[in-house]
């Protein structure tokens, strides 16, 4: 059975929307857009190619897996991050796309998330990781697949924003496994769940 890791950037009031660009994520009339990019060091970079090298699949919701196709898709920037991305099976869970053409490695996982996602967690394969997509990862952790959460908390608060825990969610505990501070005050925890 694979196991699914759950990366997420969030502020210290849960706020998980709009972390990369000013016109990443503005529904809801979001206007805090980009406010991640300020807290970006070398730690940070160190941790997640530290998490990047260990050979996993790669889980997207719809609108993540698009909009990561204009940052990733064919790049030949040199950079590990972008390798990485490209190489990786890319897993889409959709109800409205037709097919997964648009980024090489991509397979449409049609219908209902949480089905979809957990036939494929109990096959053969590398471990999944999620990174973004807020909605994907609302559904599977209240149906209880996500078994860890690896969280780059930011030292600053939005006040408004989707938040990585909205609505039901069953009781879960985590145990806490690894924590770095990096130069620029994120704390970059990683979470088992018990």
């Amino acid at each position: 059975m694979r196991s699914i890791t759950a990366t997420m950037s969030v502020t210290l009031d849960g706020v998980v929307q709009g972390l990369g660009r000013p016109d990443e994520d503005t529904r809801g009339g979001f206007a805090h857009g980009g406010w991640g990019g300020q807290y970006n060091d070398q730690v940070m970079g160190q941790e997640m190619g530290r998490s990047m090298a260990k050979p996993t699949d790669m889980l997207f919701g719809h609108r993540t897996w698009k909009d990561f196709i204009s940052a990733w898709a064919g790049a030949t920037d040199g950079n590990p991050f972008t390798a990485h991305m490209n190489a990786a099976t890319k897993y889409v869970v959709s109800r409205t796309l037709k097919d997964a053409d648009a980024w090489q490695n991509s397979i449409l996982l049609s219908g209902e998330a949480v089905e979809a996602v957990a036939d494929l967690k109990a096959g053969p394969g590398n471990d999944l990781s999620i990174i973004g997509s807020t909605s994907l990862i609302h559904a599977l952790h209240a149906a209880g697949l996500v078994d860890h959460y690896q969280l780059l908390i930011h030292p600053l608060t939005l006040g408004s924003g989707t938040r990585l825990f909205e609505g039901p969610a069953p009781l879960t505990e985590f145990e806490l496994t690894d924590s770095v501070t990096t130069t620029k005050g994120v704390i970059i925890a990683r979470y088992s769940r018990r």
